[in-house]
């Protein structure tokens, strides 16, 4: 049998002076460098510890020590690797965001991309620069979002390192508001930075989407209607259940969402942490009463074609999703366009502000006001307004000149 190979030796990781020890340093010339060695006493188990490098020069064997010096004073080993800052962290970056959700995209940002990139660099050799070149280098393979999803944890990250004196700022801040997108420095026309741009036109297109989903099977038709007609994320379409559909007071109540996450599907609340009710309306009628009948109040009120909940992977890959909208001329419309279909209907049925808030979700009025209609309709209204005062002010003036003229 052939010999099983070894395993490979674990390097052991250098000491690190312990907070407060006094150090004490030598240098001895040899013929390939400098032997830079230093020394301390170990305040727990009094034992002589001893630290040494190979260095080129005098001043490579000063940094060598100024740096144990500063890991004395820090309590860590400031000439440390992020990967090696992260592992001596742990979970301490991920301090408040859901596991199920946030916390697990950051990790897997940080895991995938973060590290291979920079774990190599000592932390305090981390620059802006350094950072934005990896962004380039990302944007050249990843869409914004998941580019956003490996900035935040390395901000959050590098946060820990200054809270530990390890660097002084923290050069990922003002990296995670630069754009991500080398031509978003051209200025958008206010129509395309709304999400308005990204809903469909009117109702006989969504319909005609729903038709052809319909084709490949019902429930995924009944998807698009869903999240057009409630403004739903597809998230909060898989989690309603059957006894959400309130017909008596002619509201869905979206109180909870559904998605994949470690270890199969996950269920928690929406993503404001509270119920919100969206009226019924008349072309989601009959939809709510088919998928209603029959089922107890705990039933899923829309199952794939297999009997599973549908996510949104699940209803772009089954459909073939990015053909279907491109053949109906809408080729950016994603299924999270389908929410901003709903609201931006809506929003131009005239619905209050704060009433199309409740019904979104929203924490802020303003995310709410991106759907108002931005045309000229309001424009040509304030035109008037102010047209109609600098005509009466010319009025006023008028007077005022010629009664001034007759007393004089």
């Amino acid at each position: 049998m052939p010999r099983k190979a070894e395993p490979l030796p674990q390097a052991q990781p250098k000491p690190v002076p312990p907070v407060g020890v006094k150090i004490s340093t030598d240098m001895e010339r040899r013929s390939y460098g400098i032997r830079a060695r230093a020394r301390w006493t170990d305040p727990i188990s009094k034992r002589r510890v001893i630290r040494s490098e190979i260095v080129a020069d005098e001043a490579a064997a000063h940094a060598f020590f100024d740096s144990l010096r500063q890991s004395s004073v820090k309590g860590m080993d400031v000439s440390m690797t992020l990967t090696k800052f992260v592992t001596a962290i742990g979970d301490r970056w991920a301090r408040g965001l859901d596991p199920t959700s946030t916390g697990e995209t950051y990790g897997y940002g940080l895991k995938l991309r973060v590290l291979p990139a920079l774990g190599h660099l000592p932390v305090t050799q981390i620059t802006a620069g350094a950072i934005d070149r990896t962004i380039d280098a990302w944007e050249k393979r990843h869409g914004a979002s998941t580019i956003k999803n490996s900035i935040a944890p390395l901000v959050r990250v590098l946060d820990e390192a200054v809270r530990d004196g390890l660097i002084a700022i923290n050069p990922a801040k003002n990296r995670a508001k630069r754009s991500l997108n080398r031509n978003a420095f051209r200025i958008q026309p206010a129509e395309q930075a709304s999400p308005r741009a990204h809903a469909i036109p009117d109702m006989g297109t969504l319909t005609r989407l729903a038709e052809a989903c319909g084709k490949i099977d019902q429930s995924y038709s009944d998807f698009v209607m869903l999240a057009a007609l409630l403004a739903a994320r597809s998230s909060e379409v898989s989690g309603l259940q059957a006894g959400d559909v309130r017909f008596d007071k002619n509201v869905v109540v979206i109180a909870r969402q559904t998605y994949p996450g470690k270890g199969g599907l996950v269920t928690k609340q929406t993503k404001g942490r509270k119920e919100r009710r969206v009226p019924i309306l008349d072309p989601l009628r009959p939809i709510l009463e088919r998928l209603t009948k029959d089922k107890e109040p705990e039933g899923r009120l829309l199952v794939g074609p297999k009997g599973g909940a549908l996510t949104t992977a699940t209803v772009r890959d089954a459909t073939n999703w990015d053909q279907i909208v491109k053949d109906l001329g809408l080729p950016d419309l994603t299924r999270h366009g389908l929410r901003h279909t709903g609201a931006t209907w809506m929003a131009d049925a005239g619905i209050p502000l704060h009433v199309l808030q409740d019904i979104l979700g929203h924490a802020s009025v303003e995310t709410t006001r991106g759907y108002l209609h931005p045309d000229d309709r309001h424009l040509a209204s304030a035109a008037e307004q102010a047209n109609a005062f600098l005509k009466r002010s010319a009025k006023v003036s008028g007077q005022s000149r010629r009664s001034a003229s007759r007393t004089l």
